[in-house]
């Protein structure tokens, strides 16, 4: 087998494998580069397996509320915390081997090892040095190894992992990054969440809903710092509702090991420490792309904070060389990583029309409960930028569905330019709004104004509906509220 290619990917997580099916479609002799596992962390530790997780939390919740439902129960109702996660890393495992069978459809060559830039157009893979979280996936039959390989084009798509505070770092027995909290042994009757972003949040509510003493922290003045501050109150208010204690505008100094806990010394706003003890601790202060051992000093690639600079079409400073996904800048996200790596292929073939990424327009989905979703700019973003805002909101509590489902607590916000109609940003909390954010991204793609929206028919009974009634508030028309 010749070990020369036209596209040779580095990683095969949602950007890497989408970009080599796309490079196989566009007539590439393509080969994608992978240590681990097929899928990368989004498929088998991050967005796949935390929803699974999220979904037993959520199965848990209605069976405990059953009388709200009209229905009776007999019997207790408890978590297997062995059976949750086993369910869990099957979801993984099916869709990892998906994956592998998208490769061998698209005749995209599976190189297993660790990859190494050596010069433009060259890489050198060798035997992974990562020691992986579970037994490696077999190497299937007729796929490639160490070696020497060649391409015109080299995309590295190597992801990011958890990022690491000072004093603080996971030890992957009483402080856990995510790939400890997905597999938990037993569910720990209490923890400590250090930071509130969507993985801070997302097992922040697993293990709430499972039935642990949580507490989060956060820097920041608001839980979910990137969400429109109103969404992000409300939030709040349904997370503490539920029993979660949030410390915002605080820190974790400290981290003391106790045996079989720890102790968290968290300096709050006031100045004041406080001294939480708890089975564990969760660090989940963010991310940072996977750029050493690649061989980019040594060419010369450009990077910045922890990234490889590239421009819109992940192109790098060196020809032939580009970066797509994680490692190439926030916001680090599964399927802005998807939509950029098919860009980078489809500018490298020619393909006309093509332009590069409107990070603006890329939704943001935190799966927490309730959920939060949104696209575009936050009402402060917004007025910073010079508009003139109309600002519309819809309460779920005010739409037949969400009472129907028994989920009437959540809030549905856009906010509109007021002299073009022009939608800025749309912001959502509440039950299954990570489905509904996509009509808003089709909007805002579509340069769609507001005219348009309220001339468009939505279904009845839907959650939809209060998209439109948001609409129509902006511009003092709303009809059921």
């Amino acid at each position: 087998m010749s070990n020369s290619y036209d596209v040779i990917i580095i990683g095969s997580g949602p950007g890497g494998y989408v970009t080599a099916i796309r490079a196989a479609q566009l007539g590439f002799k393509t080969a994608i580069v992978e240590r681990e596992h097929l899928g990368g962390i989004c498929l088998n530790w991050g967005c796949i397996p935390t929803k699974a997780l999220l979904r037993s939390a959520e199965i848990l919740h209605f069976a405990e509320h059953a009388k709200d439902y009209g229905l009776k129960l007999d019997g207790t109702i408890s978590a297997d915390a062995t059976a949750v996660v086993k369910r869990s890393r099957g979801v993984s495992g099916r869709l990892n081997a998906g994956i592998g069978f998208l490769m061998k459809k698209n005749k995209v060559d599976v190189i297993w090892g660790e990859a190494k830039l050596t010069k433009p157009g060259e890489i050198s893979v060798g035997k992974t040095a990562k020691k992986p979280m579970e037994p490696q996936q077999p190497v299937p039959k007729g796929t490639k190894g160490e070696g020497t390989y060649t391409a015109k084009h080299i995309i590295v798509a190597t992801g990011a992992r958890p990022r690491a505070l000072p004093g603080i770092e996971p030890d992957g027995k009483l402080i856990w990054t995510y790939f400890e909290a997905m597999v938990p042994a037993e569910i720990p009757k209490s923890l400590v969440v250090m930071g509130s972003g969507a993985i801070g949040i997302e097992f922040a509510s697993f293990y709430r809903a499972m039935g642990a003493d949580v507490t989060v922290v956060e820097l920041l003045p608001d839980v979910m710092p990137v969400e429109d501050a109103e969404i992000s109150k409300l939030a709040r208010k349904a997370f503490e509702k539920q029993g979660m204690k949030i410390h915002t505008e605080a820190k974790v100094a400290k981290v003391e090991k106790t045996g079989n806990g720890i102790t968290a010394h968290v300096e709050l706003k006031d100045g004041k420490v406080e001294k939480i003890s708890a089975d564990r601790l969760i660090s989940a202060v963010g991310v940072q792309g996977n750029i050493e051992n690649l061989g980019l000093e040594a060419l010369g690639i450009k990077t910045d904070r922890g990234c490889v600079v590239v421009d819109g079409f992940g192109a790098t400073n060196i020809a032939g060389l580009y970066a797509i996904g994680d490692v190439a800048g926030p916001p680090m996200l599964a399927h802005k990583a998807e939509h950029e790596g098919v860009i980078c292929i489809e500018k490298i073939a020619g393909v006309p029309g093509v332009h590069a990424i409107d990070k603006g327009k890329i939704p943001g989905c935190t799966y927490c409960h309730p959920q939060v979703a949104s696209v575009g700019l936050t009402e402060k973003a917004a007025k910073s930028a010079g508009h003139d805002i109309r600002v519309g909101r819809f309460q779920f509590s005010a739409n037949g569905k969400a009472i129907a489902l028994g989920e009437d607590n959540g809030l549905i916000k856009t906010i509109f330019d007021k002299k073009t109609g022009e939608l800025l940003g749309a912001h959502m909390v509440g039950t299954e709004v990570t489905e509904l954010i996509q009509g808003f991204v089709v909007a805002m793609n579509l340069e769609t104004t507001e005219e348009e929206l309220m001339h468009t028919v939505f279904p009845h009974p839907t959650l939809s509906e209060m998209m439109k009634e948001s609409v129509l508030d902006a511009y003092g028309r709303v009809l059921n509220a």
